[in-house]
């Protein structure tokens, strides 16, 4: 599916919801991503065969916008670019669809969950792109240093990646008004603390998100 929401601690395609009324709206572009994560649910067997998420093909940037034209966008509550991949693998069409969203209605929050690591993947500084179209940017901190976090994302551009994440996310600050980076609390207390310590020195929030199975 390509718009759906969280509902009752799994996945639904908005089109099944008897009222679209504050409703968060996740758009689901993509499978690629340049991390394995140990913790990713996406790495198992069961999930890669059957999760509802699981796109066949990537649908085009017409085709988000026409599901999108289904609906009254002033009842969402917020649209957030997260599927089963990492979003900004296609950072052209969320800009363009973002930016297609504001002109049907320009107050309407939109965020992108990313592991941040969009300008290795495409050789460039993306972040200047985002901005007018993007009010928050959610990026996944994971570990509060280089080594661990290469170890839990196994990400394919090495430990540099978690250095690329932190860069990322400070660009980020200049063309996006709400930048967070995120742990999940299966972590622990300490290094919970130690993230939030680099959160304070970049300048962003650090949010906490619950594990889930």
């Amino acid at each position: 599916m390509i718009l759906y929401t969280l509902y009752e601690n799994s996945y639904i395609d908005i089109a099944h919801l008897e009222t679209l009324k504050d409703v968060h709206v996740y758009v689901n572009l993509t499978n690629r991503c340049p991390c394995a994560c140990t913790f990713c649910l996406r790495q198992t067997k069961e999930m890669l065969e059957s999760n509802s998420l699981w796109l066949e093909r990537e649908p085009s940037v017409d085709e988000v916008i026409q599901e999108f034209q289904k609906y009254d966008l002033d009842d969402f509550a917020e649209v957030i670019f997260c599927g089963f991949g990492e979003p900004l693998e296609r950072v052209d069409d969320v800009v363009q669809i973002a930016g297609i969203l504001k002109l049907y209605r320009r107050d309407l929050p939109i965020r992108i969950n990313t592991n941040g690591l969009a300008n290795l993947i495409h050789k460039r500084d993306i972040t200047p792109e985002l901005k007018g179209r993007i009010d928050t940017i959610s990026i996944s901190l994971n570990a509060p240093d280089a080594k661990e976090y290469y170890e839990l994302t196994r990400s394919r551009f090495g430990i540099e990646s978690f250095q690329a994440m932190l860069d990322f996310t400070v660009l980020s600050k200049q063309y996006v008004p709400h930048v967070v980076l995120t742990v999940v609390d299966i972590i622990g207390s300490e290094k919970i603390a130690q993230c939030q310590s680099l959160c304070d020195e970049l300048g962003v929030t650090l949010r906490v998100r619950p594990f889930e199975e």
